[in-house]
């Protein structure tokens, strides 16, 4: 009978060992802020089976900053995800799988599905000392110090509207002696406007990234040729015509009858004259 019970006992222990799938989540413990957070999942669990993989911020509440699927492949093979922290604040972070369903309780003992990541925010000990806006003329000068940086130089790397435009690559520092900080300028030829983004690295890590406007002129739009000759228009000055003398209005003539009668008039008057000479 106690036979019977171990080999029982046996059974179900290799059924539940068989039931149970292992997962382990690897994050790094800190990174720079702006440097991505690239973790690693392993699992055999069941090719499709889906999980999520979230990262929250952790304060006095845990805040959700990105929520990502993970999907089990046929082949189990490790895969890799990257979470960009750009813009994020220094402080406590955690990554963590989540399940949509019953895969939980099938967790092998052993099994990671939580990691504490700590961000790192050094952009502060970067001071940029020369104009983060510029004229195309005099772009790209890039000025500033480091804190704590001394003689170790700082690696930059420029980025443009077309792509890298220099580095990376270490420049020379020169220490502050009140401060302690590392000194640092370079002359960056760049050929047309836009913000350009420099990225500052030390033998410690990612530093963090300045933004530089620079600003092309601008030039009158010329008009084009449209090849037809203009008309042009040629108005004739107003003809200023002289005033006129004034015309002596004609006289209507007499009408006939009254010539006639004047006329009579004249031969009775001489008649009646040589009448009264004769007597």
């Amino acid at each position: 009978m106690k036979r019977i019970l171990l080999i029982a006992l046996l059974l179900v222990c290799t059924v539940g060992t068989a039931s149970a799938y292992g997962l382990n989540l690897s994050c790094p413990s800190s990174v720079q802020a702006g440097v991505p957070i690239k973790c690693s999942l392993d699992s055999d669990f069941p090719a499709g089976s889906t999980f999520d993989l979230v990262l929250y911020q952790t304060q006095y509440t845990a805040t959700e900053i990105k929520d990502q699927p993970v999907t089990i492949q046929a082949n189990h093979n490790t895969q890799y995800f990257v979470t960009d922290t750009t813009g994020l604040p220094g402080g406590t972070y955690k990554v963590e799988i989540q399940f949509n369903g019953p895969q939980e309780p099938q967790l092998r003992s052993g099994s990671v599905t939580l990691q504490l990541i700590t961000i790192v925010d050094r952009s502060g000990d970067i001071d940029i000392t020369s104009p983060v806006s510029q004229d195309l003329s005099e772009a790209l000068r890039i000025e500033g110090d480091i804190k704590d940086g001394g003689n170790n130089g700082v690696q930059i790397e420029v980025a443009g509207p077309d792509g890298d435009v220099f580095g990376p690559q270490w420049i020379q520092t020169k220490s502050d002696l009140r401060t302690g900080a590392g000194v640092f300028t370079q002359q960056v030829n760049v050929n047309s406007g836009g913000d350009y983004k420099v990225d500052f690295s030390d033998s410690n890590g990612f530093i963090g990234e300045k933004v530089f406007t620079v600003v092309a002129p601008t030039t009158a739009p010329t008009a084009a040729a449209t090849g037809t000759a203009a008309v042009v228009r040629t108005t004739r000055p107003a003809t200023t015509l002289p005033t006129p003398w004034p015309t002596t209005t004609a006289q209507s003539p007499l009408p006939s009858q009254v010539t006639i009668c004047a006329l009579a008039c004249a031969g009775i008057l001489s008649v009646m004259k040589m009448s009264r000479s004769r007597k």
